[in-house]
């Protein structure tokens, strides 16, 4: 029985030249391999910078509009605080007005001459006020976490 053996010219795979076929395939897939972690690698760092870029947008839209909501809540709360007075003087002002209606009355019934007394109107006509009031909605940076 033959059996096969290998050319006693050389060591393994420096001189068949299956083996260096088989050699630089080996050296080109490690190659390609690395080539394709590099990328990878690029794209993932690219991914963490561009997901850092948007939370810092967020961070700067997530500012801005806190700064709006507080703005526009003291601008409520002034308005609110000027309306309250305005309410107050309206009320006095028609309970002076009651009080003079009620001394024309008087005159009206001691003189005995008829005296045109007007009607007074409901000082505060309000159909789009609710019947409680309201109260202003608060909101501040830190109820938003990151």
């Amino acid at each position: 029985m033959a059996s096969k053996q290998r050319p006693a010219t050389s060591s393994g795979s420096d001189s068949d030249p299956r083996y260096a076929m088989f050699d630089e395939r080996k050296r080109k897939r490690m190659i390609s391999n690395r080539e394709s972690a590099r990328r990878s690698r690029m794209r993932k760092q690219k991914q963490l910078e561009d997901g850092i870029n948007e939370v810092s947008q967020l961070q700067n839209e997530i500012n801005k509009l806190t700064q709006t909501i507080n703005t526009t809540t003291q601008r409520y709360v002034e308005i609110e605080s000027a309306n309250n007075i305005l309410r107050a003087q309206a009320m006095e002002l028609t309970d002076r007005l009651r009080s003079l209606n009620s001394v024309l009355h008087i005159a009206e019934e001691v003189s005995g001459m008829a005296l045109d007394i007007p009607e007074i109107p409901d000082p505060l006509p309000n159909p789009w006020q609710v019947p409680c009031p309201l109260q202003p909605i608060m909101a501040s940076a830190e109820m938003f976490q990151y």
